[in-house]
């Protein structure tokens, strides 16, 4: 019998799918993650750990894991795990790729149609009992989506499925930047590779969707955004440090760009007080991108498949 320690609570069928495996499952006494002090105390006898993106599986916590076979990451990126201090170790590491393409690329239009729309401050307006008069330049007036320019930053699986939607829902001509090209992208979009600088220079709406390296950390800086139209909207749900969110705020505040949409920020759950306080056409998300019940039972069970793979001695179904 393996342990298996989760730092979070997970869906009863699961937990009995691998209890019925004959492993004994180790949960958080409450409805909240396991703090990390806790749970380096608690990994000392644990074969497998289910963990989040917001878990820091450190050295210091893996020297601490003596027996641990497996970090399953319920996510795609696995930034907070110390892969290569795992690897020497010995110890697998996966993480929850595909499962969660169509809902973040879903949440990544919700963003871009919510900042460009203005949908969150008309929704506070009308419950605040203001109801702008009509007008040709009334209040609230938003810019349209339709038949735009969409230039894509990191044309992977999330990518091709915003592209998707972009030009099949909305008619838009599609730009992207990719360190390959994408020609199935290509071939069915119209989508057409381009330098970051003619992206940033044509686009009128900058979707992000890379993953975060030191090649990407603040790749949207004061220079990317001096190069981007007064008009542009950037939405980010990728990682928050791609973006340097003082810069965001001082292009915001200047009229370099028009407007964002975030779901994710470079101090989670911090966010940068100038964003708060910014409030038209800037709409923010807590990092919401896989939020679907069905997204996230998904990648629960992939995390758990992983776990009941490797103890099985088998190979994980997606290992990073």
């Amino acid at each position: 019998m393996a342990r298996i320690l989760s730092t979070s609570p997970l869906f009863p069928d699961l937990v009995e799918r691998m209890r019925s495996a004959g492993h004994d499952v180790g949960l958080p006494s409450g409805d909240e993650p396991t703090p990390h002090a806790q749970l380096r105390a608690e990994i000392r006898g644990a074969d497998a750990l289910i963990c989040l993106l917001t878990d820091r599986i450190d050295r210091g916590l893996l020297e601490s894991a003596p027996k641990l076979r497996i970090i399953a990451n319920v996510a795609v990126g696995y930034e907070n795990v110390d892969v290569t201090a795992a690897r020497a170790r010995g110890i697998t590491v996966t993480n929850t790729p595909d499962v969660l393409t169509e809902a973040t690329a879903d949440l990544t239009f919700a963003l871009l149609l919510g900042a460009a729309r203005r949908i969150a401050e008309a929704d506070a307006a009308v419950r605040r009992a203001e109801f702008p008069a009509w007008g040709l330049d009334q209040a609230l007036t938003g810019v349209g989506v339709y038949g735009k320019t969409l230039g894509i930053v990191g044309m992977g699986r999330i990518g091709t499925a915003v592209a998707r939607r972009g030009r099949l829902g909305f008619d838009m001509r599609l730009l992207y930047h990719n360190r390959g090209r994408n020609e199935a992208a290509e071939r069915e979009f119209e989508a057409a590779w381009v330098p970051f600088e003619r992206l940033l220079d044509a686009s009128d709406f900058v979707c992000v969707h890379v993953p975060l390296t030191e090649e990407t950390r603040h790749l949207f800086d004061r220079r990317a955004f001096e190069r981007m139209k007064p008009t542009a909207i950037l939405v980010n749900v990728s990682r928050g440090p791609v973006v340097d969110e003082a810069a965001l705020v001082n292009a915001l505040e200047q009229g370099d760009i028009a407007g964002a949409g975030l779901d994710v920020y470079e101090e989670e759950p911090d966010v940068h007080p100038g964003l708060v306080a910014l409030r038209e056409r800037v709409v923010l998300a807590p990092h919401l991108g896989s939020a679907t019940r069905e997204t996230r039972r998904r990648m629960a069970r992939l995390a758990v498949e992983n776990v009941l793979s490797v103890l099985a001695g088998d190979s994980p179904l997606t290992p990073v």
